[in-house]
């Protein structure tokens, strides 16, 4: 018994490394990702439908690749090295990001951030779901996800508390998120690699592989797909702050607001989630999800707009480590990261007409149709896993 607790800790203390990967990764990400479509718009002139086109094909380009990363990797074995190639590609996006004249510059800096994410978030998921016990798939993926979140509250705080400081050079501050991720590309020498021992197969082709999946995945897959045409980029959320009085220094503030909230309750609610089921959590995300984009659309002042945030930190905390610990512990060993990879694809091929969709819709009717269209969609996502998916499928075996 003692020694099972000693190779639990081991491998919770892999989980916690990658963790703080993602946590000076995210801390450089979101130092720049809030001023992205502040600087598109005050720097080039770009419209709501312009940022909507560029967030929409930057992020499409990272989900097409994680089916393939996460295929490549099952393949391979080489989980580690994916990962970290992909996570280099960050500072390349720093790189291209200080040299960008135009907003077609910003374009090309965000397809090579994105392709990055693409390429490392697959083989890092499997890293985790390998380092974890079955019965604890939802606190790996919860403390995961925690130090995420609070590398990405970090960043923003940095990035807030510069700009309060009247440091109002775009690219400076572009230059200063290179150091984070340096240290996050640090952190994979203290990351081991589980050499699962699995009988020899014959590995069926990538798309073939899907005719096999568990009936609760190919449901999950589709409501994911559902949802995320409602759910568009953040960036629309920090246009909507401007539109209601918030200036760019607050607006930085809110995104924090929503990162730390997020943070403080991933791990609970993961934990959680080994207990109850990932159905309740799943159910439950998307219901307040629905709330919060009828909330966004409705906002009347800033004090609403500052709850609704802290709410929509509460819905990532509930749904991203859990969907990815239902994704993992559902999908056959063979094809774990090509399940993986495949949620999040599914995501990314939703997200360029839902940003765009987004932006039309702004464009047309104001910003408050476009929310109330992802807040339908959210709920019609919630009902359909009330009353398809089966519970006994959403709770992982108890250890003996």
């Amino acid at each position: 018994m003692e020694g099972k607790k000693d190779q639990q800790g081991k491998r919770m203390t892999n989980v916690f490394f990658l963790g703080l990967v993602s946590f000076f990764t995210d801390a450089s990400t979101e130092m720049v990702y809030p001023l992205i479509p502040l600087y598109l718009t005050s720097a080039f002139g770009a419209t709501p439908v312009l940022v909507g086109v560029i967030e929409g094909i930057a992020e499409s380009v990272a989900s097409l690749l994680k089916v393939f990363s996460g295929y490549i990797s099952d393949k391979f074995q080489k989980k580690k090295l994916i990962a970290f190639t992909g996570y280099f590609t960050g500072l390349i996006y720093k790189i291209v990001l200080l040299v960008a004249g135009s907003w077609a510059g910003v374009l090309c800096a965000r397809v090579v951030d994105r392709f990055g994410k693409g390429i490392r978030t697959a083989p890092r998921d499997v890293l985790v779901s390998e380092s974890a016990d079955k019965a604890a798939m939802g606190k790996a993926y919860g403390l995961h996800k925690a130090l995420d979140m609070a590398g990405a509250a970090l960043g923003i705080l940095v990035t807030y508390f510069l700009l309060r400081d009247g440091f109002s050079e775009y690219k400076g501050l572009f230059l200063i998120s290179i150091i984070p991720a340096v240290l996050g590309l640090c952190m994979f020498l203290f990351i081991r690699e589980t050499k699962s021992e699995r009988p020899h197969i014959s590995r069926p082709q990538l798309w073939k592989s899907a005719k096999g999946l568990d009936g609760q995945l190919k449901l999950y897959l589709l409501v994911v797909l559902l949802f995320t045409l409602g759910n568009s980029s953040n960036a629309f959320l920090l246009l909507k702050a401007s539109s209601i009085g918030f200036d760019d220094i607050s607006a930085v503030l809110l995104y924090f607001i929503y990162n730390i909230t997020a943070s403080a309750l991933s791990f609970p609610l993961g934990k959680l989630s080994d207990k109850v089921g990932r159905k309740a959590l799943l159910v439950a995300g998307y219901l307040v999800f629905s709330v919060v984009y009828s909330g966004f659309a409705f906002a009347w002042n800033r004090l609403v707009f500052v709850i609704v945030f802290v709410l929509y930190g509460v819905y990532t905390a509930m749904i991203t480590g859990v969907e990815r610990a239902f994704v993992a512990e559902i999908a056959p060993p063979e094809l774990k990261g090509t399940m993986l990879g495949l949620q999040s694809t599914i995501a990314g091929i939703a997200l360029l007409p839902a940003s765009f969709i987004t932006g039309v819709l702004w464009n047309t009717f104001g910003s408050v149709v476009p929310f109330l269209f992802g807040a339908a969609l959210s709920f019609i996502a919630a009902m359909i896993l009330m009353f398809f998916m089966k519970k006994a499928n959403t709770a992982p075996e108890r250890a003996v």
